[in-house]
């Protein structure tokens, strides 16, 4: 089941971004490091390209993701024109005090008091845009919430006199090219609940993680004690362990799926199973060159 999800607003948030870019200096863009691909907002890039604008790519929520996966994105970003990629927790005040030095680094011919920089922070929903404005005003202006879209208008701020910040509402795009991005950004919680199954999200998340991260996942659920074998199982045998284990059960006795594959979710969004990465640079190679061929 592909999933799309482009809420009205999100046309309007479009149309007063490009307005707003055009007297912008450089873009912010926020991505979660767990898919800093599939996170990435093609339209944000088209913007950016048509107004020649710098990018710094911040791979939010690092101390979530794999740090060799994460190191190996930081490479792969870096390698392309007008553009810079920085991995960090915007939860963290001290990582994102760091972010003003390295766009004026970025835009060296702006940041004075006749010539202050204008910074454009984008991206898709629930991926930390506002949680880095309040860190980087160093005090709640930015509504935070745990669920995607919580940011409707765009707010402007001075850093100081030499530099300022335009918080944007998360923007997705109108479609979502590879099936397997939905279900990345959903597992993420970057989709509203509204367009996806909690069980099907839990599935292919489980499937990834069995493939990529097996330890982490019998570390986390003590397979072994129950005798499972994590290298034979799928992604629905592991939700109906996770269930047994935790006693999930629905009134008429049966397994409790729906409860189990929130319950997993949140292990991956909180960190609970470990740091994870759901996507590399290879795999996303992969991934085109398949849909390429497919295509031809």
């Amino acid at each position: 089941m592909a999933i799309q999800w482009y809420p009205g607003h999100m046309t309007q948030a479009r149309k007063k971004a490009e307005e707003t870019m055009e007297f912008t200096d450089m873009v912010i863009e926020v991505l979660d490091a767990r898919v800093p691909e599939a996170s990435h907002n093609p339209v944000i890039n088209e913007m950016r390209q048509f107004r020649q604008r710098p990018n710094l790519k911040i791979l939010n929520k690092a101390d979530l993701a794999d740090p060799k996966v994460t190191e190996s994105w930081l490479n792969y970003f870096n390698n392309q024109p007008n553009t810079k990629a920085v991995a960090l927790s915007c939860k963290k005040a001290g990582d994102a005090k760091k972010i003003p030095a390295i766009c004026r680094k970025l835009v060296p011919h702006r940041g004075t008091h006749l010539k202050p920089l204008r910074a454009l922070i984008m991206g898709i929903p629930n991926v930390g845009k506002s949680t880095l404005m309040n860190a980087l005003l160093n005090r709640r202006v930015a509504k935070v919430g745990d669920e995607p879209a919580v940011t409707k208008s765009q707010q402007r701020f001075d850093l100081d006199a030499t530099f300022s910040i335009t918080d944007t509402p998360g923007m997705m795009w109108p479609k979502i090219e590879f099936e397997s991005d939905g279900y990345m950004l959903a597992a993420s919680h970057a989709i509203g609940r509204n367009a996806v199954i909690d069980e099907d999200i839990a599935i292919f998340l489980a499937n990834n993680l069995l493939n990529n991260y097996p330890e982490l996942i019998n570390a986390r659920y003590k397979l072994d004690v129950m005798k499972i074998d994590v290298s034979a199982i799928d992604g629905v045998d592991l939700l109906e362990a996770i269930a047994k284990r935790r006693s999930y059960k629905r009134h008429d006795g049966f397994l409790d799926i729906e409860k189990t594959a929130m319950a997993f979710l949140t292990d991956y969004r909180t960190g609970a199973i470990g740091r994870v990465s759901l996507e590399t640079p290879e795999t996303r190679t992969k991934m085109k060159i398949s849909k390429s061929t497919i295509v031809d």
